[in-house]
């Protein structure tokens, strides 16, 4: 297993935000070391790639000792789709496996939501940013009725303590903390234990 990929990915992150640099330029770099994460699929370890028959899993993979970023694999179950929701920080999403349709939504000022575009597809090695300032609100779903797909995702906080909303038809918003679907981490940090193995 390639964890290495994952430890180079976090570090790169990390000093992307260590820069100072603005929301835009992180979007941009972070987006392009993301594409090269996912470009190959070798390195997820199996723990965090299992789907459930019950609902989409949120494993966390890394986060940063200061909550400033997190980095999560989304597993998707044949058919399997968020509600509607926001994210209230910027996040960059690659799809690792398989395949998502992304579905845009925006407030309008009678406080209605409406999707604001065709449902976008990500297919495997591609990533796509959201953000309060680019467009926050969305709707995900695996493309695949038959198969699991798996998305990559990092965010601009801890998202699972990250008070956010779900979103009814009309706009109506419902309060929610997502947490995570796993209680241990993949060990980024064992690098003699590679080095004894290379």
């Amino acid at each position: 297993m390639a964890i290495d990929k994952l430890r180079r990915f976090v570090g790169e992150i990390a000093a992307l935000v260590d820069s100072g640099a603005c929301e835009t330029e992180l979007l941009e770099h972070g987006a392009n070391v993301l594409r090269e994460l996912v470009r190959v699929d070798d390195w997820l370890p199996d723990a965090y790639a299992q789907p459930s028959v019950e609902r989409y899993q949120q494993f966390l993979l890394f986060a940063d000792a200061r909550e400033r970023f997190s980095v999560v694999s989304f597993v998707w179950g044949p058919g399997q789709q968020t509600p509607i929701h926001d994210h209230r920080v910027w996040g960059l999403i690659g799809v690792l496996r398989g395949a998502e349709l992304a579905a845009p939504y925006a407030r309008h000022d009678d406080g209605t939501l409406r999707q604001t575009g065709h449902e976008v597809r990500l297919d495997a090695g591609d990533v796509e940013a959201v953000s309060p300032a680019i467009g926050d609100i969305h709707r995900v779903r695996n493309a695949f009725e038959d198969r699991t797909s798996i998305s990559i995702h990092v965010y601009g906080a801890n998202i699972g303590a990250v008070l956010r909303s779900t979103y009814s038809s009309d706009g109506r918003p419902k309060p929610f903390i997502s947490g995570y679907s796993n209680e241990t981490l993949p060990n980024l940090w064992d690098i003699g234990k590679e080095l004894q193995h290379s």
